[in-house]
C-alpha cells in the first residue's frame, strides 16, 4: 500500500500523536518514515531601527529546535524499528513546503496533525493541514 511516508513536525503534542500514528503505520505496513519540520525564515522588518533578535541567532535557535523535533521523531520510529530520516527547511509557506519535500523524496503518503481553526481565524487563515489536502496530490491521513 503505501511504501515512503512522510511525517510533518513541529514538535506539539498533537503533531506527536500523529507521529506516533505514522510510526505505527509505517511499522504495520513495513514503510520507510521520514520526519519533517518546517521553520519560519527571520522576520525581516524594514521599520525597525533594531531586530529584537540578531539573524543569526535567530536561525541557530531555528536549527536547533528543528534538530530537536526530527531526533524525537527518529527516536520514537527507532525504539518500534522503522526506518526513519528526517529533514528541514526554512520557508515562508509550511504546507507548500511539505507538498514539495514528499513529491521530491517520492513519498506516498503524508500523515499530519490536524491543527484545526475554527471561526473567523479558519476561514481566514485556514490551517497548513487543509492547505496540504487542498494542494497536495498524496494520500493525507489527518490525525486529531
Amino acid at each position: 500500500m503505501y511504501t515512503h511516508i512522510l511525517v510533518p513536525t513541529d514538535g506539539s503534542e498533537l503533531s506527536d500523536k500523529a507521529t506516533q500514528a505514522a510510526i505505527e503505520l509505517a511499522k504495520r505496513l513495513g514503510a520507510r518514515l521520514h520526519a519533517f519540520t518546517v521553520t519560519e525564515p527571520y522576520p525581516y522588518s524594514p521599520l525597525a531601527e533594531a531586530q529584537p533578535i540578531l539573524p543569526q541567532e535567530f536561525l541557530d535557535a531555528a536549527r536547533s529546535q528543528a534538530d530537536r523535533f526530527l531526533k524525537r521523531v527518529r527516536e520514537l520510529a527507532a525504539a518500534a524499528g522503522v526506518a526513519c530520516e528526517g529533514s528541514h527547511v526554512e520557508a515562508a509557506q509550511p504546507w507548500r513546503a511539505i507538498c514539495e519535500r514528499a513529491g521530491e523524496l517520492g513519498c506516498d503518503c503524508i500523515v499530519m496533525a490536524s491543527h484545526g481553526r475554527s471561526g473567523l481565524a479558519g476561514l481566514l487563515l485556514g490551517s497548513e493541514t487543509q492547505k496540504v489536502l487542498t494542494h497536495c496530490q498524496l494520500p493525507v491521513l489527518v490525525v486529531r
